[in-house]
């Protein structure tokens, strides 16, 4: 009975420690800064059920939470190219599989200013973890995504896509992982589920 009663109050002041830890953070009057990486692939196929990857991603981003404001500001710079798995599934593989241009690589960098934070995590994409992520928040706006420094093919016209970003921890490390999820017309080209990375330092 007091070992039960010890990890209860031992996970209670657990939850207590990282809400006063997020409350810190929302009350705080200098930017906070977070960074870290992305490394994730996108699905093998299409809504339509046709091959269209997987692409791989790798790549950096950003984080700044500016004061009290409840805005943040978010970039990435990720390198997308076709993966190995691609080139297996491919109806029409590459005549020379070998050649560096048969991957199609490119960059991307993306961009999202003064978007809305909230301290309610628990709409984020977390289910998969295991285990599972406890604590965090989410950043919401439009981004702007280039391609290869320019215009990409599903933005001519420089459109902004809707981006949500969840940075969420657990027990050991409040902020350890990260997760975009794009909209239309960014979600085209990523697709719309959860692409995943990691905290890296605040």
């Amino acid at each position: 009975m007091q070992c039960r009663l010890f990890f209860r109050t031992t996970g209670l002041t657990a939850i207590l420690v990282f809400a006063v830890g997020l409350s810190a953070l929302a009350q705080n009057q200098n930017p906070v800064h977070f960074s870290g990486t992305i490394s994730d692939f996108t699905p093998a196929h299409d809504a339509k059920g046709n091959p269209s990857g997987p692409w791989e991603l790798h790549g950096d981003w950003r984080l700044d939470l500016n004061g009290d404001s409840g805005t943040a500001n978010f970039s990435a710079a990720l390198t997308m190219e076709d993966s190995d798995y691609w080139l297996l599934i491919n109806p029409n593989p590459p005549a020379n599989p070998d050649a560096p241009a048969t991957r199609n690589p490119h960059a991307h960098h993306i961009t999202m200013q003064s978007a809305q934070v909230s301290w309610d995590p628990s709409g984020c994409p977390t289910a998969s973890y295991k285990p599972a992520t406890i604590t965090g928040f989410v950043v919401t706006g439009m981004a702007s995504v280039t391609g290869n420094g320019g215009f990409p093919p599903f933005a001519p016209q420089g459109q902004l896509s809707p981006l949500t970003v969840c940075i969420t921890g657990g027990t050991q490390v409040q902020f350890s992982n990260i997760t975009l999820v794009f909209g239309t017309p960014a979600s085209g080209h990523f697709g719309s589920q959860p692409i995943n990375g990691t905290v890296r330092k605040r």
